[in-house]
């Protein structure tokens, strides 16, 4: 059996924190905000502080919203040329960055936990780079996969179709936790 460092179990007892990658629009169906909203009371009942993009548009806004709403205490991390856009969540903590690569950096740091919401393109970038590290024995944080409305079906199904074909070794794959509902998600990541 793999040895992992002493501050994967610790990590595993209690999130203090947890990075939400999800996206900057609201996407076609209800249940897409109903789920951020649903996350933001199971983070706030756990006292759980929420890292996330710093963007107050899309499942970003709604989720810090959300979280605000509820006493909950949010961060977000953002590059200055989205604060210039005028996005930046301003009720927010808010840390400003000159890149998204630097944003990344302390989006991890800062998070005990990684939770992926529907989104788009960043945040399945966001995602798979944290579970990449995971892989590589970077980090040993729980990671897992909000899938509202079976939004991440097939995106599950491929990562158990690249399982077989021997491109993801099982045990990288069992790190990916998935639940459609967010107070078991935040349960199977903390045990």
């Amino acid at each position: 059996m793999a040895e992992f460092p002493k501050e994967y179990f610790s990590n595993m007892k209690t999130l203090k924190s947890v990075a939400v990658f999800c996206g900057g629009r609201l996407g076609n169906h209800a249940a897409f905000q109903e789920a951020a909203i649903a996350l933001a009371q199971a983070l706030v009942e756990q006292h759980i502080r929420l890292i996330y993009g710093g963007g107050r548009v899309g499942i970003m806004g709604v989720l810090a919203d959300a979280m605000l709403a509820r006493g909950g205490q949010v961060i977000g991390v953002i590059p200055q040329f989205l604060v210039d856009k005028e996005i930046a969540h301003e009720k927010t903590e808010l840390h400003i960055v000159q890149s998204m690569h630097e944003r990344k950096a302390l989006l991890y740091q800062l998070a005990d936990g990684f939770i992926l919401l529907s989104g788009g393109l960043g945040s399945l970038d966001e995602f798979f780079e944290t579970m990449t590290w995971n892989a590589l024995n970077l980090h040993q944080k729980p990671c897992g996969i909000l899938n509202t409305q079976a939004f991440y079906d097939r995106l599950l199904a491929f990562l158990d179709h690249a399982t077989a074909a021997e491109f993801i070794p099982e045990a990288n794959r069992k790190k990916i936790i998935a639940a459609t509902d967010a107070t078991q998600l935040l349960s199977k990541m903390m045990s």
